[in-house]
């Protein structure tokens, strides 16, 4: 939907910054004349062409799953940091039809922070309890961490030194369905995520369990790679059917796990849950067993959802599937719904299913790069966003009133605002309405904010705001404009729907050191909020 000549199209010519249009596809529909003085090439060549064909290939794929900061060809061929943040345009069924945003070179910027980013991802890579590796068909391993000599005895160079080193170590048991899923991976035509769990041949000949998290990278006119972190799951797998037998070895099992963990004995229908189980589903101060395991379930489970829940577990223990996973929305104790992802294995004896095992995973934490339902970046891009504030920030040299010395110096806020009254919409008027009342809210978020900044939803009625190139001042007032305006009514169909939010906020000036530092912050700010009906309330 190219943009038409109206007096506002006729601003935009007039812009300094490059103003770009695509169609759902990314074909640019609409350029300024700003567009040929920042790249140099012209408009007219330009509009009907794909943007993709602007773009690195090493970024293509990021930039499409949202990611706003890559590389761009300019009109002399080489290739420069620019950011481009899009806002979609949807129709009635909420698909996107068109997207628009604002583009700016900041080469000089983003090289010194992907220089930091860098250092921080290596002595990231010499603590994380895992092997990280990339490898690539007819190559083997193009990359590897330090932690394969630890975790299974062979140095880098050795294991890199022949392509075929993997496969010729996997446990010969497992070798079969291993290399299934790894050339199925190898030969993919689109990027995906995918798990493997096998057993691996150590330098020592010990046998150990390895849980892989992979993703298979596919891009035009290079070979497929994949990337993925193996982790050492030995002690998990030797002890996951008796692990809540045993107080101590339960412990051991979960230690450094974030899923809840669950056992249940069939035979007396006795459902055995872990503490990290029960914080996921905010039921913490309950009982760790429970009496009708499936009655237990269901009343956690969204109505709407239970009956593909029960199908995926009972197709297994009939044999028709080897374990089973399945999505589910989760009745959280705070009153909010949870997506979750509820997954086992059952063990059978002659044939009859006598106990299964596995693990409950908050899909919110997990996460992805962007959310399905607004449409909005998801957790880990908002966390990305903000570390790389926070390291120019931590650059900038302050006064005594903690107030930056050095001009044009980053200053940003982050707010984290949750919905008032959110359950009671989804008992009155059903999920639909709400999910349709998260989908305004996330419009109305993105009304209120500027180019620069980032709207993301962080989980259920949760969202986050990141203001940048903002002192506390500004930012203070940017808030109460956003509780206003999610204040006002909002029309779902037939109903007329009353809500707000309640706002939380904690500016750079408090010189925190961690993003979780500042979510913290903002998070206890929002509560205090919440709880004194003050709408907006600004961390200390």
């Amino acid at each position: 939907m190219p943009i038409t000549p109206t007096p506002s199209a006729n601003l935009l010519q007039l812009l300094p910054e490059a103003v770009v249009q695509t169609d759902a596809l990314w074909e640019i529909t609409y350029l300024n004349p700003a567009w040929h003085k920042l790249t140099g090439h012209s408009v007219a060549a330009a509009l009907g062409r794909s943007l993709l064909e602007f773009v690195h290939p090493d970024d293509i794929g990021t930039m499409r799953s949202g990611m706003p900061v890559f590389r761009l060809r300019f009109a002399d061929a080489d290739y420069r940091w620019v950011r481009l943040q899009f806002h979609p345009e949807t129709d009635a069924a909420e698909r996107v039809i068109s997207r628009q945003g604002v583009l700016i070179e900041i080469t000089e910027v983003t090289e010194q922070v992907l220089v930091e980013i860098r250092q921080r991802f290596l002595r990231l890579l010499e603590t994380i309890d895992g092997v990280v590796w990339e490898a690539e068909i007819g190559v083997g391993n193009t990359f590897l961490s330090p932690q394969v000599e630890r975790l299974f005895g062979y140095s880098v160079e050795e294991w890199r030194a022949d392509p075929g080193f993997w496969r010729a170590h996997v446990h010969p048991d497992d070798l079969e369905e291993a290399l299934v899923i790894d050339d199925a991976a190898y030969n993919a035509t689109h990027s995906h995520a995918y798990e493997m769990s096998y057993r691996l041949i150590a330098k020592s000949g010990k046998v150990v369990w390895v849980r892989d998290l992979c993703r298979a990278v596919v891009e035009p006119g290079r070979p497929n790679r994949m990337i993925g972190l193996m982790i050492d799951v030995t002690q998990q797998k030797n002890t996951e059917l008796d692990l809540l037998r045993s107080e101590n070895r339960y412990s051991l099992a979960t230690r450094g796990s974030n899923d809840g963990i669950w056992y249940w004995d069939l035979r007396t229908d006795a459902l055995h849950v872990s503490g990290r189980f029960l914080q996921i589903v905010g039921l913490g101060s309950r009982d760790h067993v429970y009496d009708g395991g499936w009655r237990f379930l269901e009343q956690l489970i969204d109505r709407e959802d239970r009956a593909r829940v029960q199908e995926a577990y009972r197709r297994h223990l009939s044999g028709n599937s080897a374990n089973f996973s399945v999505d589910f929305r989760a009745f959280h104790g705070a009153g909010r719904l949870v997506w979750v992802n509820w997954r086992g294995l059952a063990e059978f004896e002659d044939g009859v299913p006598m106990r299964m095992a596995g693990s409950l995973s908050d899909l919110a934490e997990r996460g992805s790069s962007y959310d399905a339902l607004t449409n909005l970046p998801g957790r880990p891009l908002f966390r990305d966003r903000l570390a790389q504030l926070i390291a120019l920030h931590q650059n900038d040299g302050v006064n005594g009133d903690g107030e930056p010395i050095r001009a044009g110096a980053t200053m940003f806020a982050v707010l984290l605002l949750d919905l008032n009254g959110f359950k009671a919409v989804n008992d009155c008027y059903g999920h639909h309405v709400g999910d349709q009342l998260l989908q305004q809210v996330a419009r109305r978020l993105e009304s209120c904010v500027r180019a620069v900044d980032l709207v993301a939803r962080m989980s259920g009625d949760e969202f986050n705001v990141l203001l940048e190139s903002i002192d506390p001042a500004e930012a203070s007032q940017r808030a109460e404009q956003i509780a206003a305006a999610l204040a006002a009514p909002y029309v779902i169909g037939e109903h007329t729907v009353i809500s707000g939010a309640s706002v939380g906020l904690a500016t750079s000036a408090s010189r925190l050191a961690t993003v979780d530092d500042y979510l913290r912050a903002a998070d206890t700010a929002m509560y205090q909020a919440k709880s004194q009906s003050l709408g907006v309330c600004v961390a200390p």
